[in-house]
């Protein structure tokens, strides 16, 4: 597999952006010169430089150092508020999908319903309510997404349990979590990493929309929405403080995508 991921170039070029910005993260500290809520009060708003890469905003703070700590918080939201919905919806739709009858129908009335909210809104009134920063931007993106993935697991588990050996394994009385666990959510994972790949960009853009509009990461801290939104007010004349945090989400989404592409042209060769 990683030699044919290796062959496309593009999924090639996405993941190794992905493991930079990751790892940038990740050493932030060490990468950078300066603490994301240092101040330097000789260099307000200043171009971009040998010293200030990126430029400062308007407290003197290093652009540079404030984007990599925010990649902290925005691919922490993106991966883990992704991966909590994989799991809440993977089960809810492996269920609804492999009892079928009445259950299924309620189960997926449920789902009707959350499809039936604006997303952007429901994710708003989620963090209204429970408060501003990490935790309340990870709970409400994570009661939003799960329900595209039960749906999609659904499909999928109502195609797998029609299969031979499902029924070799009901036949031999294996209890149905049993069958579940073993015989249909294995073959979903080719389904899932790709969605997952798709997932994370949304997430990390959602994320970016709402601390862009003020409600999402409270200062000090900072994410790249929230980079965006200081540097949104000084476009006319520090247009630096808006287009770096862009180009990084941008480039961020745009890797992500292009993974998604190639894992799906791996794991489903007879689409192509």
């Amino acid at each position: 597999m990683l030699k044919i991921f290796y062959k496309n170039k593009t999924a090639f070029l996405g993941a190794s952006f992905i493991f930079f910005i990751t790892l940038s993260s990740v050493f932030a500290p060490i990468m950078s010169a300066y603490s994301f809520d240092m101040q330097d009060t000789e260099n307000i708003l200043g171009l971009p430089d040998l010293k200030h890469w990126m430029g400062t905003d308007r407290l003197g703070r290093d652009l540079f150092s404030r984007i990599l700590f925010g990649a902290r918080v925005s691919l922490f939201i993106g991966f883990f508020s992704t991966l909590t919905a994989m799991l809440i919806g993977t089960l809810y739709g492996a269920i609804s999908g492999y009892v079928g009858g009445k259950i299924d129908n309620i189960m997926m009335r449920v789902v009707d319903v959350v499809f039936s909210l604006p997303d952007l809104l429901l994710i708003i009134l989620i963090t209204v309510t429970i408060g501003r920063g990490v935790g309340g931007i990870f709970f409400a993106l994570s009661m939003v997404s799960w329900a595209t993935v039960a749906r999609l697991v659904r499909g999928e588990t109502l195609r797998l349990k029609e299969y031979s050996y499902v029924e070799a394994a009901r036949a031999l009385g294996l209890s149905h979590r049993r069958i579940i666990l073993k015989y249909i959510l294995p073959n979903t994972i080719g389904l899932l990493i790709v969605t997952l790949t798709f997932r994370i960009p949304l997430a990390i853009l959602a994320e970016s929309t709402l601390s862009f509009i003020g409600l999402g990461i409270a200062p000090p801290f900072s994410s790249w929405g929230s980079l965006a939104n200081e540097g949104w007010t000084a476009l006319k004349f520090y247009p630096h403080l808006i287009i770096f945090p862009s180009v990084v989400i941008f480039l961020t989404i745009l890797s992500f995508n292009f993974i998604g592409e190639g894992l799906r042209d791996i794991l489903d060769p007879e689409g192509n």
